[in-house]
């Protein structure tokens, strides 16, 4: 299935404001095609998707898997969590969409849900996170993820953030991550798109401690397209949000402000100085991998 020239109509199945919003869930589409044809995902598997979010992965997922495939959409985010609409009414949103059939979402902890399935319920072809690990409130939780996944599932996919940027122009998205999850580390509850940053290296040690079961297939590196906005988004939360409000809210350490009063002056020059070369600041590399699940 060719699904390049798809992402338009892909889009379409989504909540949208007006044609900039839409171009938006264009760009977002396209990136997790990108994705989808890495990890070869073929019509009729059976997908077990974790951290579906508002489902943009979802749509490429269920377009992809075709009527004789399905997904199972876990997140345990709260059903009014988002904006501008919530988890529940993007979900319902493409629930009443031709995927909708194809789709089963389920509001619980991964964990939970997975440990209660029948001891008979067949394997997963595909587990899919993308996207979705700097949600998680700790290392750990991906680890113990991990660990119940690899007993479920023939493979499990996996896409983040690298932490490199191959052009100049995405090194302030690296920089406005870091920044933000060096402030989440002293909130007692973060509710931040970056909470716990972990780099490709970080993920491959938690996947070997969550199971010996598990063994990476591939690994590789996709440069997202410049219309992709996420990088973007996350260094106007450092330098236009309440980041430095919230610094001086929740750290005290003298020390410890400091450091993080330095890596927003850093972004900031790092964003000016790609102004300066009349560039446009982009999103950061992103790291794929496939892991074969022994079972």
């Amino acid at each position: 299935m060719d699904l390049s020239s798809q992402s338009q109509s892909i889009a379409q199945l989504n909540l949208y404001k007006n044609e900039t919003h839409l171009m938006i869930l264009d760009s977002q589409a396209q990136q997790r095609i990108r994705l989808v044809e890495r990890w070869n995902i073929k019509p009729g598997e059976r997908i077990l998707e974790i951290g579906c979010g508002q489902g943009d992965c979802t749509a490429v997922l269920a377009t992809t898997v075709g009527t004789t495939g399905h997904v199972i959409a876990i997140d345990p985010g709260p059903p009014d969590y988002g904006a501008p609409w919530t988890l529940a009414q993007a979900q319902s949103h493409l629930s009443k969409s031709a995927i909708g059939p194809q789709i089963t979402w389920v509001n619980d902890d991964p964990i939970h849900h997975l440990k209660n399935l029948p001891s008979d319920e067949p394997l997963f072809d595909t587990a899919v996170l993308a996207n979705c690990i700097w949600y998680m409130s700790s290392p750990s939780i991906l680890r113990d993820i991990l660990a119940v996944v690899s007993t479920r599932a023939k493979r499990v996919c996996i896409a983040e953030y690298s932490l490199n940027a191959s052009t100049p122009a995405a090194f302030p998205h690296v920089l406005a991550v870091l920044a933000q999850a060096a402030l989440e580390t002293h909130k007692p509850i973060s509710e931040s798109n970056v909470r716990t940053v972990l780099s490709p290296r970080a993920i491959k040690k938690l996947v070997t401690e969550a199971s010996t079961n598990i063994e990476l297939e591939w690994e590789d590196v996709i440069v997202p397209y410049e219309s992709v906005d996420d990088g973007r988004w996350e260094i106007d939360a450092v330098q236009n949000g309440s980041f430095a409000s919230e610094v001086a809210e929740h750290v005290s350490n003298e020390r410890e402000k400091a450091s993080l009063d330095a890596m927003k002056d850093a972004l900031d020059t790092a964003v000016k100085g790609v102004a300066a070369l009349n560039g446009r600041c982009r999103t950061m590399d992103v790291w794929i991998a496939s892991f074969h699940c022994r079972n």
